[in-house]
């Protein structure tokens, strides 16, 4: 199988490409990245040669139709996972536009451009496949008990939920109207290497780290599912390899925490790994809630431990401290993502490849 991933160089994205051509030796990836502040061609660094040899790395925009439409034309895509979206849900605030262009546009012109490659007199290419990586934030916010299910009404309070929504139904809507062989994924919060250093976890390590506060929304007490990022990768391998068109599947770690105690742990772990004194619980800093902040989201993924034979392996306190050790390990990368410093790595590497 071909496929085409697209977000390829963000964090849960370049995760995946080393899961999967580390586990399928005959697999080929096209990999697509506009190469924004996330978007990190370093990410690739540590690839093999032979699985340098099966992935192909392009840079751009899937909010560019032609762009698109000539890779469709260049290799026999048979599958896409598009994880390429604006995802950071205070800079949704900030600027919407941006995200209702990359998330609900972008999303439009791939299922567009797959629906001219794929579709041939009104028969679905064999094995094709068009796989969304959503969200958990459609769903809203949950109370002190219960789970997001399937089911569940979306209920976004962002905009960076509202347009991964939005996203999911215009994907839904190609199923339902052509036929198109689709599946949505629905993960709860991701954590491990190669993410970027707004989002809590690695935020917190660097600040930590530079002995900075570390800012937390509220009271801290918002309730977030941590799902370390090689389970996700594996449940998405799942679904690609075995998921029912049309299907929404949901994915989550079952390790729900209050941000107040995430925190408190990786300054008790960064501590112990550092033996740094000044990493401690005075760092932490309240500041004012953000608009719309969800209190709590807890996933129910039965549906595809049931029906595809996925359920995460990895144990909370051993992911949270192999993602701090990695961290520790890559300070440099962070100054090189942070800076934008990797677009040098990107000129070296890659450029002339593509």
């Amino acid at each position: 199988m071909r496929l085409f991933v697209t977000g390829a160089a963000g964090f849960i994205g370049s995760n995946f490409l080393y899961y999967y051509l580390w586990k399928y030796p005959e697999s080929e990836i096209i990999g697509y990245d506009k190469l924004t502040y996330a978007g990190n061609p370093e990410n690739f660094f540590n690839l093999s040669e032979d699985e340098k040899s099966r992935f192909t790395f392009i840079k751009g925009d899937i909010c560019d139709p032609e762009k698109i439409a000539d890779i469709f034309k260049k290799y026999s895509v048979d599958c896409i996972v598009n994880f390429a979206a604006e995802s950071h849900v205070d800079r949704s605030i900030s600027d919407p536009q941006v995200f209702f262009k990359s998330n609900i546009l972008g999303t439009g012109i791939l299922l567009d451009a797959a629906k001219k490659m794929w579709l041939k007199e009104g028969d679905w290419r064999e094995n094709c496949k068009f796989l969304q990586i959503s969200t958990d934030e459609v769903y809203g916010a949950l109370g002190p008990e219960g789970y997001f299910t399937e089911k569940s009404p979306l209920d976004p309070h962002s905009p960076y939920s509202a347009s991964k929504a939005a996203a999911d139904l215009m994907v839904k809507a190609y199923h339902d109207t052509y036929t198109m062989p689709v599946m949505i994924t629905r993960c709860s919060n991701n954590y491990g290497p190669h993410q970027f250093p707004e989002k809590l976890i690695p935020l917190m390590i660097r600040n930590a780290l530079k002995h900075l506060p570390l800012p937390l929304y509220g009271d801290g007490k918002q309730v977030r599912d941590w799902l370390y990022v090689k389970d996700h990768c594996r449940a998405i391998d799942n679904v690609v390899q075995k998921g029912n068109s049309g299907q929404v599947y949901n994915i989550g770690g079952n390790n729900e925490l209050q941000n107040i105690d995430l925190v408190t742990l990786l300054l008790t772990i960064l501590q112990e790994e550092t033996g740094d004194p000044e990493i401690n619980e005075t760092l932490i800093t309240f500041v004012k809630d953000r608009p719309g902040h969800d209190r709590r989201y807890a996933i129910d993924s039965s549906k595809i431990q049931d029906e595809l034979g996925w359920k995460p392996k990895t144990n909370f306190n051993e992911g949270i401290r192999r993602t701090i050790r990695w961290y520790l390990h890559n300070q440099d990368w962070m100054e090189h993502v942070i800076s934008g410093e990797y677009m040098q790595f990107y000129e070296n590497n890659y450029q002339n490849r593509t």
